[in-house]
Order: C-alpha cells, then sequence, then structure tokens
C-alpha cells in the first residue's frame, strides 16, 4: 500500500497489442508520477527528432500518488506528449474524475504509441485493458462520444477522455475532454491523439486506492482540508469561480484587451465571476475530492453547461472586444464539445481580428463581433474556410502573412489571460515556460497581484528570478503528485511533503520535494534543447518589450528582459545561453 495503483499500460496501436508492467520503483521515488511520470517516459522513449503528428510520438497519461486517495483538492492527471503546436515537450493538466477512475481501473499511467488503421478506443477495466474499435464514435462530438460510450457498457460509473472534431482534424490546439467539460487543455494534445486514430480512453474499476501510513495520511488529511476552508481566495474561487478574477485583473490594468493592444476593458464587469453568479449560475461544482467546487455549472435560454472559467471568459470577451456574457460561454461550451483549448482558440480569433483591422488580411472579423466569433470557433474545429488556417495557431498565420509580430504567443504558444508589462515575474514565468506561452507553469500572479503566500511589488525585477524558480518548481512536483493548482494558495511545500510521506511512505521534506520538481523542470527544458531551442526562444512578443502599457498603475511599463533572464538562468545552475550545466545535471541524477 503506497497510494499508487502498482501498474502501467503500454499500448502499441500498430501492432494492435498491449502490455502490462509493473510501476518502477525508481520512478515513483524520483518523478512522484502525473507530469513527472510523463516527461520522464517522454524522454526516455522518443527521439527528439520526432514529429509531433508522426507515429513514433507517444502520449501519456499519468496520474500522481495523490490523486483518488479523497484528499481535498487531489484529482489531478496529467497528458504528456510532443506539442504539435509549439514543438517542446509538453503537458496538459484535467481534474474532473477520471485521474480517479484510472487508477480505480488499476493503472498509474497509460503510455500509447504508434497509430490504428482504423478509430479505436482504450478499455481500462480493473486490473485489464482492451483495444476497442471505435468507428461508429468518429465524427462525434465529445459530449456524444461520452454518451454513447456510457451507452455502450450500460455502465454509469465508466468515464472517458476523449477528442472531439478538432482532435480528429488534428487542429494544433485540439484538447481532450473528460466528462463533457474538463480538459486537459494545452499545446495540442487532442491533435497528437487523433493522429493516432485513438478516440478516447473509457476507465473503470473497483481497485482500492490505499495510503502507506493511514495514520498520520488522516492526520495530514484533516490539516490540509481545514487550511483550505480558511483560506480567503479558496472561499472566493467557490463563491464566484475563477472568474474571480476579472474584476481584480482588470482593475490593476493587466487585462489584456484586443490582442494585447491595451490591458483594460471597460466594460470587463459584464463578464466578470459576479456577474455570472448573478445571471447565469445554476449551481457551483468540483471536481472528485473538491471542497472549493469553482466549476459554475450555468443555464439560461434553454441552454446548460459548465463555465466558463477566468481564462476562457478572458479569450473569447476581452481579448476579442466581445463583453456579451452570453456569447463567451456560448464559445466555450463549443469548444468543450468540439475539444479545443479555449486560451488558443480565443486568442487566434483575436489574433485574426487585429490583422482585419490593419489590412493584413482580407475578413469582415472585427473586435467585438460576438457572432462572428461564434461562427469562428466552429470553422476552426471543422477546418472550414479561414478556420483551416487559424487551425494552425496565430503564430503560423500570422507569419503566413508577413506579421508574426502580431501573434501573442511564446515558443507558438498562444499567452494567456494577464500582460506580463504589468507583471514582471509572470512575464518571467512565461518567456522561460518550458512548454510554451503559459500561466499554470509558474502562477506568479499569486504573489504579484493576490498577495499569496506573500505580496510583491509587480513592477519590480529585483527577486522575482528566484521567486519564478521556486513557483516552477513547486507547480511540477504538483503537477506530479495529483493535486490540483489551486490548492497552493493555501499550502506550501511542507504540506505537499507531509502528505506525499504519509501517503507514499517514501519519506520527502519540503527540499526533497522541490528537488524532485526542480528535476522535472531539468529534464524537459534538456530535452527541448535538444529539439532546437536556446536562449532566442525564453522571451516575449515584442510588443511586451517595445509598447509600454499607457493606462493605470502600470503605465509606461515594458517587461524588462535583460533584468530578469541572465539571473534566472544563474539561480538555475545554467549557462549564459540557458543550458543546464554538468554540475547541475549530475547534482540532479539526469
Amino acid at each position: 500500500m503506497d497510494a499508487y495503483a502498482g501498474q502501467m499500460l503500454y499500448a502499441d496501436l500498430t501492432a494492435g497489442k498491449i502490455r502490462i508492467e509493473p510501476t518502477p520503483a525508481d520512478l515513483k521515488r524520483n518523478y512522484l508520477g502525473g507530469r513527472g511520470f510523463g516527461i520522464r517516459l517522454l524522454t526516455d522513449m522518443v527521439d527528439p527528432r520526432t514529429d509531433p503528428l508522426g507515429t513514433k510520438n507517444i502520449l501519456v497519461f499519468a496520474a500522481g500518488p495523490l490523486t483518488g486517495t479523497g484528499v481535498a483538492l487531489g484529482s489531478r492527471y496529467e497528458v504528456t506528449t510532443l506539442s504539435p503546436l509549439t514543438g517542446t515537450a509538453t503537458s496538459a493538466n484535467s481534474g474532473g474524475v477520471f485521474g480517479w477512475k484510472m487508477k480505480k481501473a488499476g493503472f498509474d499511467a497509460v503510455v500509447v504509441s504508434g497509430k490504428a488503421k482504423k478509430p479505436v478506443y482504450l478499455l481500462l477495466d480493473d486490473g485489464k485493458a482492451e483495444i476497442r474499435g471505435a468507428e461508429a464514435l468518429w465524427g462525434k462530438t465529445v459530449s456524444e462520444t461520452t454518451d454513447e460510450i456510457i451507452r455502450e457498457h450500460g455502465d454509469e460509473r465508466i468515464r472517458a477522455a476523449c477528442i472531439g472534431p478538432a482532435g480528429e482534424r488534428l487542429v494544433r490546439f485540439a484538447c481532450i475532454v473528460n466528462e463533457k467539460t474538463r480538459a486537459a487543455g494545452r499545446g495540442g494534445c487532442g491533435a497528437v491523439m487523433g493522429a493516432k486514430n485513438l478516440k478516447a480512453i473509457a476507465a473503470r474499476g473497483e481497485k482500492k486506492v490505499a495510503v502507506a501510513d493511514e495514520q498520520n495520511w488522516s492526520a495530514e488529511k484533516e490539516k490540509i482540508k481545514k487550511k483550505i476552508e480558511e483560506n480567503g481566495i479558496e472561499k472566493a474561487l467557490h463563491t464566484y469561480g475563477t472568474a474571480v478574477l476579472v474584476n481584480i485583473i482588470n482593475e490593476n490594468y493587466i487585462h489584456p484587451t484586443r490582442n494585447f493592444q491595451t490591458a483594460h476593458f471597460p466594460s470587463a464587469e459584464k463578464l466578470s465571476g459576479e456577474e455570472i453568479a448573478r445571471s447565469i449560475l445554476k449551481k457551483p461544482k468540483g471536481c472528485f475530492a473538491c471542497i472549493v467546487q469553482c466549476g459554475r455549472v450555468h443555464e439560461f435560454d434553454g441552454e446548460t453547461g459548465e463555465g466558463p472559467e477566468y481564462e476562457s471568459d478572458w479569450a473569447f470577451g476581452a481579448d476579442c472586444g466581445v463583453d456579451d456574457l452570453k456569447a463567451v460561454t456560448r464559445a466555450n461550451n463549443l469548444c468543450n464539445d468540439y475539444g479545443l483549448d479555449t486560451i488558443s482558440t480565443g486568442s487566434t480569433i483575436a489574433c485574426l481580428m487585429e490583422m482585419a483591422e490593419k489590412g493584413y488580411v482580407k475578413d469582415p472579423i472585427r473586435f467585438g463581433d460576438a457572432a462572428g466569433m461564434l461562427d469562428l470557433v466552429k470553422k476552426i474545429a471543422f477546418r472550414n474556410g479561414i478556420g483551416d488556417e487559424l487551425a494552425e495557431g496565430s503564430y503560423r498565420f500570422a507569419a503566413k502573412y508577413g506579421h508574426a509580430e502580431l501573434s501573442m504567443s511564446v515558443k507558438q504558444q498562444e499567452l494567456p489571460a494577464y500582460d506580463p508589462r504589468g507583471l514582471q515575474g509572470h512575464g518571467l514565468a512565461y518567456a522561460t515556460s518550458v512548454r510554451g506561452g503559459d500561466h499554470v507553469y509558474g502562477y506568479m500572479v499569486s504573489p504579484e497581484v493576490l498577495g499569496a503566500p506573500e505580496k510583491l511589488d509587480p513592477y519590480v525585477t529585483k527577486g522575482k528570478p528566484g521567486w519564478v524558480k521556486i513557483f516552477q518548481d513547486l507547480t511540477a512536483a504538483i503537477d506530479a503528485s495529483g493535486m490540483c493548482l489551486f490548492s497552493s494558495f493555501a499550502l506550501g511545500a511542507d504540506d505537499y511533503a507531509a502528505l506525499v510521506s504519509a501517503a507514499t511512505g517514501m519519506k520527502y521534506d519540503s527540499a526533497g520535494l522541490l528537488t524532485c520538481g526542480e528535476r522535472i523542470w531539468n529534464l524537459q527544458k534538456m530535452y527541448n534543447i535538444r529539439r532546437g531551442f536556446g536562449k532566442k526562444d525564453d522571451t516575449l512578443p515584442d510588443r511586451f518589450l517595445k509598447d509600454p502599457l499607457q493606462e493605470g498603475a502600470p503605465k509606461g511599463q515594458v517587461w524588462q528582459r535583460e533584468a530578469l533572464l541572465d539571473e534566472y538562468y544563474t539561480l538555475r545552475g545554467w549557462d549564459r545561453e540557458g543550458r543546464p550545466t554538468a554540475a547541475k545535471v549530475k547534482e540532479l541524477g539526469l
């Protein structure tokens, strides 16, 4: 009993064969699970020269040791692969119930390789697995696929992670969706799944997830439950969902508007968490074992769904100049059903809007056009008309028309909903993210805006590289553990170390846990270097380096790359080009 299921499934779709092996002890010790398992397996198994959409790429679905244990916010699983959007080693995190069901089915990880001749899905069933035909599912939406798998097995307990039409059509930012609304969203994992003719993974089983030290586990579980319940940010998330951030970020003049041309949206209040709660919220909803329940089940005009989350709210709202909450929510729901990353979808449409307004492309779309935006979501998912070009992502699209500078992306992945000119530390986290433009690999908004664990001046650079490194390493460890990142508003490294120790029987202190996260980060970085990435890629679009903000407290601010990057590399134990030194590689056992 060590909180692990004890088995890993390897599915070779080309050969149509599966094999089951014990979960290696050294993998548990050095990489914990989740993102750690995925990065280790990817770098071991996939040649860096591999085409992300080719048969030699793999997909790793991995839970963490805390997934499904019943600890508050312990529900997450990670999908790791080579990204067709960025070319980096990437991972995408999702919650809901699927991660727990995968462990109850008897598996810590599922490694998918090759390509099936015809559409298939994987069934994980109480310690066994099989490859099943999915030709009848191909072409169906996420909700239709999910319902059909449940009907086929006559079992409401079964859970599926699947792709929609966008993944089938290899949209470079297609995602994988479980329970119809929970997405492993970023980097195009859904396109890799589609390239393998894999429609879904379904899981059911009654395996018990048992911890190593029940007495200490119970005490630690209660302690962190209390910390989460008493934390003010967690309470706000329950009341207003993640869109509680809309007004906060907007009031700080860092809410990207109209493709990051400005950072304040005058009508942001119409899209806020408060307005969602007032007008369309039916009830809060949480993932497995969640006591926060930040999810928003909505209902309006006869429609029901879940969301929008803050990032989706922003991507289809302020970034596209749209202040119609119903239109934003419908765009969110379409992405869920088609299997599209909302951040990249909304940001790519915003890029088109700016290019159209400036006359760089001939298209009638303009900022604020809610109906045109909704139409483009559908066109992207099915690669119809201009949607076929947009399905390649904003960078490839903008570069095709000679204006790559209008893609607000890092390593070709679209940036999320915080303007880095007013957040020096968060900008560094964007630039150095090993999966491309990203906020959850190092959420510096927490100290720079929300004051957790302490309030930092967002406009200064001093001390920020050290904070970014700690946040990135801790996040990697949290993703490996199977905990939700939102737990970090209330918990620190000591809390996670104590939980992992009690659950697994492997003794961790906070330093050991952070070292595990650092190992994951450096391995992902080293692999990306072998893919051709370097210091030139650890930067932001010129807009953030050269065009100061013009409003509010951050007026006059640009992102200060030179003041941040060299110090960050030094703290990481990397050379001046951002490459891990031999000493660092040895220290981490890589």
